[in-house]
């Protein structure tokens, strides 16, 4: 399998529709296209391209994501370094867990954030009948939804209260940060919480190169133009350039 994870470097969704990935891939294909005199890429041109001929094949795509699930690392379940068990503790890190679980898929996955108990329950490591007490909690505070189907969500009130809490209370930023879903970004330990990963939004290997390549080039011609006015400066008052 390639080392480059084809739905990282493109930053969409693995449950991307195929609109998606060609809007993405026509917009990168023009900033990387090596025609391109500012932002051209030869090399990110040529990945991008690999890219989009995969994912945009129904069948490679499919191949694709089955060797990528088959080479996936195994995760460990979160009780093995949450204590979810002590009777008053275990609650609270229980519903911490929850939230987390919700939080990512949410983030992930903004279409389609629905999570079955299942999932969490094998995610958590913790068996479903502990948790009755922990969704019920959470449905009656409005912090998660429950679907038609029983599968969960998380509410507006719940991504509001991860992301201003998370600074406050260390488990939850142990679970934000060490506890992630493959495809969001890990490095969330700061205290600003890091920008949600939708499919729109494009942070490739290479832009903040270009951004700072044109940075770079801006600060010159400023330098320059200040340069050109020191001189002015000097021609008009010579007593100045004098230092009188």
């Amino acid at each position: 399998m390639s080392k480059i994870d084809y739905y990282e470097f493109l930053q969409i969704s693995p449950n991307a529709e195929p609109d998606t990935i060609h809007r993405v891939y026509r917009f990168l294909a023009a900033r990387f296209h090596p025609d391109n005199p500012q932002s051209g890429n030869t090399e990110l041109f040529s990945t991008l391209t690999e890219a989009y001929e995969v994912l945009s094949d129904p069948a490679r795509r499919a191949a694709y994501d089955l060797e990528c699930a088959r080479e996936a690392p195994q995760k460990l379940p979160l009780s093995s370094s949450i204590d979810f068990l002590d009777s008053l503790e275990g609650e609270t890190n229980r519903r911490l867990a929850v939230l987390a679980v919700l939080y990512y898929r949410r983030r992930e996955n903004p279409t389609n954030p629905e999570v079955s108990l299942h999932e969490i329950e094998a995610r958590m490591g913790f068996p479903r009948d502990y948790l009755d007490f922990t969704t019920w909690y959470l449905l009656k505070k409005g912090y998660i939804s429950r679907a038609d189907n029983s599968d969960f969500t998380l509410s507006v009130q719940g991504v509001d209260y991860v992301e201003t809490q998370r600074v406050n209370i260390p488990v939850l930023n142990k679970l934000l940060t060490d506890g992630g879903e493959p495809g969001v970004p890990a490095a969330m330990n700061g205290a600003t919480p890091a920008r949600p990963q939708y499919d729109n939004v494009i942070t490739l290997p290479g832009v903040a190169l270009l951004e700072e390549r044109r940075t770079g080039t801006r600060d010159r011609r400023m330098n320059a133009r200040d340069r050109r006015a020191s001189s002015e400066s000097r021609r008009v008052n010579p007593r100045l350039a004098a230092g009188d």
